[in-house]
């Protein structure tokens, strides 16, 4: 069935309940790509399944293998990418009996899989693997069969019908009414903001053409950030954190934001008040961030080009200049954190995050893990238009780059594939570079190694507390003899002047490489609203802090 579909790789690790499946995998057109942990298995499955919205299929065997396994589906199904899960199972004759490695599937699988079900009888297999594969397709999320031993075993009493049901579902445009409706609202409109995600890929001819209409200024989330070029004049940056002060002045000041395909989580960053219309496929998500005037049920691009045969031009561009202005002085600065020679004697994050885009090939895929360096990745690369930008910006995991970035390349093992990793994030499943060693996936990683996990540091004086030292700050291995001891390729950079040269080098070798970039501790992301309040608790913090390292209490 999965040949038929046109799936290419399982990824998964091999066990006794998988034996059947492993045979028939070796017997077939599927690669097998066996990792070295069942979560790194189902990252490179979310991986896949978000670079191309196709299924994605990973695998782990009984109990631990499938406790493993569905840690690394919840970055799938945050994230709304369509992947089938293959777990193993004890033969069915020892369920029940509190048998060695025993677990209860369904029940395991329940909150992070849209379906799961325990084929029983070689007669329902075909049934449940439809049922499976479409409802993974369906809802942009996991789908989960358990195959226990003795049932993959034997032969099915028939194939899988309906296999043309089996793919991604369509765009589709909104209503008629609906898009009246909001180019009504549009037109009472003066000042206007666009604000694109992920739904937006593919639209970016109609974006561009919706802000020349209505002289309205494109902004981001962070999954939508390479929708469109960096350079792009309408482009104005990103919203919060991994944003920039133009935008959130924007937002804040303009009389309607059109929200198209995004569900943008940080309420605090959208307006309290006014005038919003959001666009989405998903009903479910319209409304829920922001108080919304108008909700439209329909896809990004289909969506704007029947919206623009209804509006009006519009001729002020006073708002559009002042935000352009904005957004020029926010660059300046960016450029300016982000030079390598800053500092003699220490590298700053900005500029790892800055020589990467720089030196990276104009349809890169970069991969951004979870934590401070989430912050330096998503703020400082510019991204060229036909690169992808991807991360657990939903599920926001640490330590999921390089499994999602081996899945990646696997698809085209000739595209350059970066992942941009903490040194906590890379330090969790560093045992995922022998995957892409033993696969002979060229992924690059690049390590901001600043010896702690150091947006827990932030996030503890955000509310006041001084940072608990002993549980934040560790010791990391030797990453560059780590990377050579696995067979691959290892380069560092303890000073500026180092840097260019270290990237440049793992660019340039064939195989996977490791660049550990030994990065200033103590730097500080730039956030573009800071409430009085949140200024006041890291202000108590550093007191805090001061009085602990005078009395050691």
């Amino acid at each position: 069935m999965l040949e038929q579909i046109g799936v290419r790789q399982i990824f998964g690790l091999i066990g006794d309940s998988l034996n059947p499946l492993g045979d028939a995998v070796r017997r077939s057109k599927i690669e097998w790509i066996g990792v070295r942990h069942e979560e790194g298995a189902a990252l490179a499955a979310a991986g896949q399944a978000k670079l191309t919205g196709r299924l994605g299929v990973c695998a782990g065997t009984t109990g631990p293998g499938s406790t493993h396994l569905v840690a690394g589906l919840y970055e799938a199904a945050r994230d709304h990418a369509p992947v089938l899960a293959l777990s193993g199972d004890m033969p069915s004759k020892l369920r029940g009996t509190d048998y060695v490695q025993m677990t209860e599937p369904n029940l395991l699988f329940r909150d992070v899989c849209l379906y799961t079900e325990t084929v029983s009888s070689p007669a329902q297999a075909p049934a449940v693997i439809h049922q499976a594969i479409s409802a993974a397709y369906a809802g942009r999320g996991v789908a989960h069969p358990t195959l226990p031993q003795d049932v993959i075993a034997v032969k099915a009493d028939g194939a899988v019908s309906s296999v043309a049901t089996l793919r991604p579902p369509p765009e589709f445009a909104a209503s008629a009414t609906d898009v009246t409706t909001m180019a009504r609202q549009i037109d009472a409109a003066d000042n206007i903001v666009i604000m694109c995600g992920s739904g937006c890929y593919g639209a970016a001819d109609e974006l561009r053409a919706l802000s020349d209409r209505l002289k309205a200024p494109l902004i981001h989330s962070v999954k939508g950030k390479d929708v469109m070029p960096f350079d792009d004049p309408r482009w104005m940056g990103g919203i919060g954190m991994i944003g920039t002060k133009a935008v959130y002045h924007a937002i804040m000041q303009c009389d309607l934001l059109l929200m198209l395909g995004t569900d943008y989580p940080y309420s605090d960053f959208l307006p309290h008040k006014g005038s919003v219309i959001q666009v989405d496929e998903r009903a479910g998500a319209l409304g829920r961030r922001a108080p919304t005037a108008l909700g439209v049920v329909g896809s990004v691009r289909p969506t704007v080009r029947l919206l623009l045969d209804q509006i009006a031009a519009k001729s002020d561009r006073e708002f559009f200049e002042r935000v352009t202005s904005e957004r020029r002085k926010w660059d300046a600065l960016l450029d300016k954190q982000a030079d390598p020679k800053r500092s003699r004697d220490r590298i700053h994050p900005q500029a790892v995050a800055r020589a990467v885009s720089d030196a990276a090939k104009r349809d890169a895929v970069f991969i951004i893990d979870t934590g401070l360096n989430t912050l330096w990745s998503g703020n400082w690369i510019r991204q060229s238009g036909s690169q992808r930008i991807l991360g657990s910006f939903n599920n926001c995991g640490v330590g999921t780059a390089l499994g999602q970035a081996n899945g990646i390349q696997v698809l085209d093992r000739s595209r350059q594939i970066i992942a941009l990793c903490g040194d906590g994030g890379f330090n969790m499943l560093m045992c995922e570079l022998l995957t892409a060693v033993h696969h002979k996936l060229p992924v690059k990683v690049i390590v901001y190694n600043n010896s702690s996990v150091g947006l827990i540091f932030l996030e503890a004086e955000g509310v006041g507390l001084p940072a608990f030292r002993e549980a934040i700050e560790f010791p990391n291995p030797d990453f560059v003899a780590l990377a050579r001891a696995c067979g691959g390729h290892g380069f560092k950079a303890r000073h500026p002047d180092e840097l260019h040269g270290a990237i440049a080098d793992a660019f340039a070798v064939d195989g996977p490489a490791i660049v550990d970039c030994v990065v200033a501790a103590d730097e500080l992301p730039n956030i573009p609203h800071i409430e009085l309040d949140l200024a006041a608790h890291y202000a108590i913090a550093k007191v805090k802090e001061a009085v602990i390292a005078v009395t050691g209490r």
